[in-house]
């Protein structure tokens, strides 16, 4: 059981995230706060595997509350969960301990996934922001390499690579379970595969990989 902490200033947000979490047996929020404050006075009293931290709260937001989280509890994995998508907030973010970083509008599926991939120990970024991200880099002049250029060592199956493709095109773990005729569970587990055999941290990393590879 991942016994899951809701930190955020609106009501509405948590009990959100409450309905999507729903009916997931291994998932059990057991805590909520408005702010960074609220969250570290309950957490003397309950036992927390996961926090959901919104970024902009009053009195202690999620950065300084993040900071603390690290320092009084390490056991704790932060899952991040804003609307701001700007690389400044997520580079901060990431750079102060937060195992993930997750937008607000994020599907169910991608939820669940994030907060059992942070739940383990490993990082984990919304398909959304890898996108974004990996949209950046190009533009910066990163490309994939040209033909007759080296790639790495890395065998995925038809399966494996038609979920790549379509995690690349941005469909969440829902469209890609419709469009493959699969269950979400399947989809969830193919991407775990396709992550450990790439061995990259993240979506982000992952769909970076793919094209400067060329399996995309």
């Amino acid at each position: 059981m991942i016994r899951i902490a809701l930190a955020d200033d609106h009501a509405i947000i948590r009990d959100g995230i409450r309905a999507l979490l729903s009916g997931e047996d291994d998932l059990q929020v057991v805590a909520e706060a408005s702010n960074g404050r609220q969250l570290l006075a309950l957490l003397p009293t309950v036992a927390v595997d996961v926090v959901l931290l919104d970024i902009n709260m009053p009195d202690m937001d999620g950065y300084e509350t993040l900071q603390r989280l690290r320092n009084d509890y390490p056991q704790v994995h932060v899952l991040m969960l804003s609307m701001l998508s700007h690389e400044e907030y997520i580079n901060r973010m990431l750079e102060a301990g937060a195992m993930g970083y997750v937008l607000k509008n994020v599907g169910k599926a991608e939820m669940h996934f994030a907060i059992r991939t942070v739940a383990e120990g490993r990082q984990f970024l919304c398909t959304e922001l890898g996108i974004e991200l990996l949209h950046k880099l190009c533009s910066r002049g990163e490309k994939a390499p040209v033909e007759g250029e080296k790639k790495a060592t890395c065998t995925l199956s038809r399966r494996e690579t038609e979920v790549l493709r379509l995690i690349g095109e941005g469909f969440t773990t829902s469209e890609i379970a419709e469009k493959l005729f699969t269950s979400k569970r399947t989809i969830e587990t193919h991407r775990q595969n396709i992550i450990d055999k790439t061995q990259v941290r993240n979506t982000a990393a992952l769909i970076k990989f793919a094209v400067t590879q060329g399996l995309l």
